[in-house]
C-alpha cells in the first residue's frame, strides 16, 4: 500500500459488535447517498471481545417482563448513578435491535434466560455463544455491503485534529480522521474522514487478569484524550466474578447465565458463601459477587472458588453451555460431574469518552459508541448482557444524528487542510524491545494490586506515583523509536491506567464497582461535590 491519504465520508474504528452494526446501519441508512464507509481494525475482524460474549442481550420481549422492570434494574445495578434518559432510550429500543439482528441472518434460541441483577428472564441468546454466533453472521452480511471498504492489521495512532494540521487555524476543533500503522509493512497510512467513529472497545488489559482479548488496551480513550476531548469514569472498571482458574487458560469467561440457571458459588469445602453478602445470593449484582468471592479468597487464602451446577442434569448442562461444558472438559473438567474453580478478572469499563446517547463527543466530527463511551447507561456497574445491547443502539443513534447533521458536517469538513505527513523517528533498537515488555507488565500488575476490586487512598498514590515515572519513560521511547505495535499499546494503556487511577481519587465515596476501605459504603461523603455521578477529566491537545 502506498503512502497516499485514503479519503472516506465515515471512517470507523473498530471490529466489535459496535463498529460492524454501525458499518452496516450507516451503509443501510445512506445507500441513496452512494457513501464512502471505511472500517480499520487492529487485527483481524474476528478478534474482539464481542466474539466472546457468552450470555446475550438483554430485551423485554415477553408480556409478564415491562421495559420499566429492565429500567429499574439498570438503575439498581448502576447504583442510581445511570443517567435516566440514556437508559429509557437504549432499554426501548431493545426490541427493534433485536429485529435488526434477525433482519442480518442472526439466530437466537427460543428460550430467553436470566442473568445476575436481572428480576425477569429477559436475555435473548444463542447457546452460550451468542456473541461469536452474532460477529459470524454479521461478518457475512457486511461483506454483501460493497459500499464498506476494510483494512484489516491497520492500528489506529492518534486522530487528526485539524487546528494540529493549520498554524493558523480559528474556529471549530474538527477531527478529520486518523494516522494508522499498517501492521504488516510497518508504513503509517493517513485515513481522512468527514466523521471519525471511535468503537474500539475497553481497556481490560490495563490490568493483569481480565477476560479481554488481547487488543483491548484502551486505544480509543487514550487518543480521544490526547485530543481534547472528556474522558469520564474510568474508576468503574467491572470485574467479572467468573473467570475459569486454570493455569493454561487466562481470559475464559464462565457466563453468568449459568448461576441464572442456578449454579451456586461454594467454597473448597463445598459451602454456598453469597447469601452471607447479598439477598439475591450467587444472583446478585456483579460488584457484590466480585467483592464477596475477593473476600472469601482474602479470608481463606485460597487461590479461587468454585461455581458448582452438577445438581442439574447433565443433559440441561450440556444443551445449555456446550461451549462451556466442552472447553472445561479439554482441561480435565468435567462440570456435569465437579465445580470448576473461578476468579474474578477485570472484564467491562463503564466509563470512557464522555458522550450523548448518540455517540457525540466535545470534538465536532468524533463520534464513540460502545464500550469505548460513557454515555451514563451503566452508571457505577454495569447490568449483564446490557453492553451488546448499548452497542447496537449506540450504533443506530449514532447512524441517525450523521445524518441529521450531514450537510453541515460537509460544508465544515470542505474547509479543512491536509493532514500533515507522518514523521518516522529513527529505527528501533531491537534490544530496547524488552524494556518495553517490562513496563506493559509492571503497569498491569501494578494496577490489578493497587487499583483492583478493593482500593485505598494510599495504594491509589502509590499507583499514580510510580504511573508518572512509566509515563515519561514512555514518551521518551515513543519520541525516539520508530513506531511499533508495541509501543502504541503500552503508550495508550499507560495513558489509561493514570487516568484511572485520577478518577479514583476524585471518587472519595465507594459505590457501585469502585469499592474503597477509606470510604465504606454506608458512611456520608466527606463533601458534596464527590456526590456528583460524573468523575470528569480534560483531555489534552
Amino acid at each position: 500500500m502506498n503512502k497516499q491519504t485514503i479519503e472516506s465520508d465515515i471512517l470507523i474504528i473498530g471490529s466489535g459488535l459496535a463498529a460492524i452494526s454501525m458499518a452496516l446501519k450507516t451503509a443501510e441508512e445512506f445507500k441513496s447517498e452512494n457513501l464512502k464507509i471505511t472500517l480499520i481494525t487492529k487485527d483481524v475482524l474476528q478478534s474482539a471481545n464481542s466474539a466472546m460474549a457468552q450470555g446475550g442481550v438483554a430485551a423485554v420481549t415477553s408480556s409478564s417482563d415491562s421495559f420499566e422492570s429492565h429500567i429499574a434494574d439498570t438503575l439498581s445495578a448502576g447504583a442510581g448513578l445511570n443517567d435516566l434518559e440514556a437508559v429509557r432510550n437504549v432499554v426501548f429500543q431493545a426490541p427493534d435491535r433485536i429485529k435488526d439482528l434477525q433482519n442480518w441472518g442472526v439466530q437466537f434460541d427460543a428460550d430467553v434466560t436470566r442473568e445476575g441483577g436481572h428480576s425477569e428472564r429477559r436475555i435473548v441468546h444463542f447457546e452460550d455463544q451468542t456473541g461469536a454466533e452474532i460477529q459470524r453472521k454479521l461478518l457475512k452480511k457486511l461483506a454483501e455491503m460493497p459500499q464498506i471498504q476494510i483494512f484489516e492489521n491497520m492500528f489506529a495512532i492518534d486522530l487528526i485534529v485539524n487546528k494540529q494540521t493549520d498554524p493558523h487555524f480559528i474556529g471549530k476543533t474538527r477531527v478529520v480522521g486518523v494516522y494508522a500503522l499498517n501492521k504488516l509493512t510497518g508504513h503509517v497510512q493517513i485515513f481522512s474522514a468527514k466523521n471519525t467513529v471511535l468503537a474500539t472497545g475497553g481497556a481490560g488489559k490495563v490490568y493483569l487478569y481480565t477476560s479481554n482479548w488481547s487488543g483491548a488496551t484502551g486505544d480509543g480513550i487514550a487518543m480521544a484524550y490526547r485530543s481534547g476531548a472528556r474522558i469520564a469514569n474510568l474508576e468503574f472498571m467491572q470485574f467479572h466474578p467468573t473467570c475459569l482458574y486454570h493455569k493454561e487458560s487466562r481470559n475464559f469467561l464462565i457466563t453468568e447465565a449459568m448461576r441464572g440457571e442456578g449454579a451456586e458459588l461454594i467454597t473448597a469445602e463445598g459451602e454456598k458463601f453469597m447469601k452471607k453478602y447479598h439477598p439475591m445470593g450467587s444472583l446478585a449484582p456483579r460488584d457484590v459477587v466480585a467483592r464477596s468471592i475477593d473476600a472469601e479468597m482474602k479470608k481463606t487464602a485460597a487461590p479461587c472458588v468454585y461455581l458448582d451446577i452438577t445438581h442439574k442434569p447433565a443433559s440441561f448442562i450440556k444443551s445449555h453451555f456446550p461451549t462451556i461444558y466442552s472447553r472445561c472438559l479439554e482441561y480435565g473438567i468435567d462440570i456435569t460431574q465437579q465445580p470448576l474453580p473461578v476468579v474474578p478478572a477485570a472484564h467491562y469499563l463503564c466509563g470512557g469518552i464522555l458522550t450523548n446517547i448518540h455517540g457525540v463527543t466535545d470534538i465536532a466530527g468524533l463520534y464513540a459508541i460502545g464500550e469505548v463511551a460513557c454515555t451514563g447507561l451503566h452508571g457505577a456497574n454495569r447490568l449483564a448482557s446490557n453492553s451488546l445491547l448499548e452497542c447496537l443502539a449506540m450504533s443506530h443513534n449514532a447512524t441517525i444524528d450523521i445524518k441529521k447533521n450531514w450537510n453541515e458536517t460537509v460544508e465544515e469538513f470542505a474547509s479543512t487542510k491536509p493532514a500533515a505527513p507522518w514523521k518516522e523517528p529513527e529505527e528501533t533498537n531491537s534490544d530496547e524491545m524488552i524494556v518495553i515488555t517490562h513496563m506493559w507488565d509492571e503497569i498491569r500488575r501494578l494496577m490489578w494490586n493497587y487499583v483492583g476490586i478493593v482500593r485505598s487512598t494510599k495504594r491509589l498514590k502509590r499507583a499514580q506515583h510510580r504511573l508518572q515515572n512509566i509515563l515519561n519513560e514512555v514518551k521518551e521511547y515513543y519520541s525516539n523509536m520508530k513506531i511499533h505495535s508495541d509501543i502504541i499499546e503500552l503508550r495508550n494503556i499507560a495513558v489509561v491506567a493514570d487516568l484511572t487511577v485520577k478518577c479514583a481519587l476524585k471518587r472519595q465515596k465507594s459505590i457501585g464497582i469502585h469499592y474503597s476501605l477509606d470510604y465504606p459504603s454506608e458512611s456520608t461523603p466527606p463533601d458534596s461535590n464527590v456526590t456528583q455521578n460524573t468523575i470528569l477529566l480534560r483531555g489534552i491537545l
